[in-house]
């Protein structure tokens, strides 16, 4: 289980101070949502922010791509020292030829869907994809909560490939992460449950209690 907080929730005049607190409570990445205002409708950050991330931390820097024409600027993320770049299928027309483009750059390549995008749209590519990102709520505003029936597409994207590295972002928190879990997703983005908590590292160490809790 792979908890990657998104800092897009996070208080961006202490940054680091919030990323450093997530690291202490247990999280294994840190999530970079990216967007431009036309893929989604608000605007986050470049790849300026992301490098001065990647100084901060060492752990995975998972960046996720809500743009359009991604293709235009994964280079740059890339050299700022990002590990995963993830790019939405609905946002570019060569989809095979940017993820092997993504491995060029020495990432991990990873692919997008929204919720109302069915899995036909990147079944040719799962071999190629290091991982899959299913979009739990429609991109671009945190503080959603979690569209039920994109949990049936993660149980069915884990059928089609047992051993697929399966993402899920929007409206992850403690009541909806079992559920999540058990559909077949392995890696959480978690934004707004984490950051909007008085105490960051302890509500990131929450979701490491509950899941050793579940095991026992």
């Amino acid at each position: 289980m792979i908890i990657a907080p998104s800092v897009l929730n996070a208080n961006f005049l202490n940054l680091e101070a919030d990323i450093k607190a997530t690291e202490k409570g247990g999280a294994n990445w840190v999530h970079l949502d990216i967007m431009d205002g036309s893929f989604v409708p608000n605007i986050s950050f470049g790849p300026g922010i992301a490098q001065q991330i990647r100084k901060c931390t060492k752990l995975p820097l998972d960046c996720h791509l809500m743009i359009e024409r991604p293709e235009l600027h994964i280079e740059a993320f890339a050299q700022a020292g990002v590990d995963y770049i993830t790019v939405h299928a609905e946002a570019t027309r060569h989809l095979d030829r940017l993820l092997n483009k993504i491995k060029e750059l020495g990432c991990k390549a990873g692919v997008c869907i929204n919720p109302a995008t069915p899995l036909e749209s990147i079944t040719d590519v799962l071999d190629l994809a290091d991982m899959v990102l299913v979009m739990s709520v429609n991109p671009g505003f945190g503080g959603q909560s979690l569209i039920p029936y994109c949990l049936d597409k993660v149980s069915r994207l884990r059928s089609m490939k047992a051993n697929l590295q399966i993402e899920i972002d929007g409206g992850i928190n403690l009541e909806t992460l079992p559920l999540a879990k058990k559909a077949g997703a392995n890696i959480f983005v978690i934004g707004s449950a984490i950051f909007s908590a008085e105490n960051i590292e302890e509500e990131t160490a929450r979701f490491r209690v509950k899941e050793r809790n579940k095991k026992s």
